[in-house]
């Protein structure tokens, strides 16, 4: 079979020839006992990479959001997020099922949550209702903005004198840090637990990370046992994180400036309008001036060339960079994608 060009997301990357060794050779023991020498190792090393006191190796970045929902609150309790959060939109509604908490959504032209929207966002104290417990942001965020230092300091800020606990959908986290300059503990500072991917742009083929405290990821490794989330000899699957984390990190910046690359790229089609303002890491946003049966045969069309992208979404098309999508696969999806256009 032909080489396929995947940018739908970077959660397709493929483990790299040194996971795979790595997963091959890995020792393990069990993990729900707690001797798993792999997983021990991956979760020292993710806590000293997110700057906090304890991690946990959960299986998926919705385990891990929910897991820290789930030790944040109690039953009752009312969240606050982004409306455009994937908290909100893509986790099944699991924080009503599994935590039976209510997700206050926020309302942002640009998906951050500011300080002024969070005021606005905190339940009163009253008989009526709900207590407003914990608020959960992203960064970087879904539309492939990245929130600044100083506004995650001023929302915590407000947070905290709330009495609320943060928790940071951090599924890009090392793209964040990128995309600002910064070791990502300068983000999670502004945090009280945080959740980061190993197999979203990390090449990981499984697994998430949720830090904290030590007393919190204690209570969240007994919440994990509850969900299922108990996983044995899972350092087979650790192995590859712990390179995630000491390797693949290093290398993101190249994923935005490819990004950069084919934004600048696809800008020339004719009909073809790129959205670049505040998009920082390895995203790409458009929309098209052509018929909708034009629109909605581009996947299966750009399939037959041996290049997979997602459909339309909310009125866009999405393309993402990552480490098995070279300059030179884009410059053919762009030529592909330009060709089918004019095509009509």
């Amino acid at each position: 079979m032909s080489r396929i060009i995947d940018i739908r997301s970077d959660t397709v990357t493929q483990p790299t020839p040194a996971m795979r060794r790595a997963m091959a050779e890995a020792p393990v023991g069990d993990d729900v006992y707690g001797d798993d020498p792999t997983v021990n190792r991956l979760e020292a090393l993710a806590a000293q990479k997110a700057g906090k006191e304890a991690a946990l190796f959960v299986p998926s970045g919705t385990m891990g959001n929910q897991l820290a929902i789930m030790t944040h609150t109690r039953r009752g309790d009312a969240v606050v997020c982004g409306r455009n959060s994937h908290i909100f939109t893509h986790e099944v509604g699991a924080a009503a099922v599994l935590s039976g908490v209510l997700l206050d959504p926020v309302d942002s032209k640009d998906d951050v949550i500011y300080p002024d929207l969070l005021e606005g966002a905190v339940r009163e104290e009253d008989i009526h209702c709900p207590p407003t417990t914990t608020l959960c942001i992203e960064n970087a965020l879904a539309c492939g903005r990245v929130v600044p230092l100083d506004v995650m300091e001023q929302t915590y800020a407000a947070a905290k004198a709330h009495g609320l606990k943060v928790h940071m959908d951090g599924a890009r986290l090392f793209n964040a840090a990128v995309a600002l300059n910064v070791p990502a503990p300068e983000l999670t500072r502004y945090t009280d637990s945080v959740m980061f991917c190993l197999s979203k742009g990390l090449c990981a083929p499984v697994g998430s990370i949720l830090a904290g405290s030590r007393e919190f990821v204690a209570r969240a490794r007994k919440n994990r046992k509850l969900l299922g989330g108990g996983m044995r000899q899972c350092g087979i699957l650790a192995a590859a994180g712990i390179i995630a984390l000491e390797e693949m990190t290093c290398r993101l910046a190249q994923d935005h400036d490819n990004a950069a690359w084919l934004r600048q790229r696809l800008a020339t089609i004719p009909g073809l309008h790129v959205k670049d303002q505040g998009i920082q890491i390895n995203m790409v946003f458009f929309t098209l001036d052509h018929p909708a049966r034009v629109v909605e045969a581009l996947p299966a069309k750009l399939l037959e060339r041996g290049i997979k992208i997602n459909g339309v979404s909310a009125g866009e098309l999405r393309f993402v960079t990552s480490n098995d999508v070279t300059r030179e696969d884009l410059a053919v999806v762009a030529d592909c994608l330009e060709a089918l256009l004019k095509e009509g």
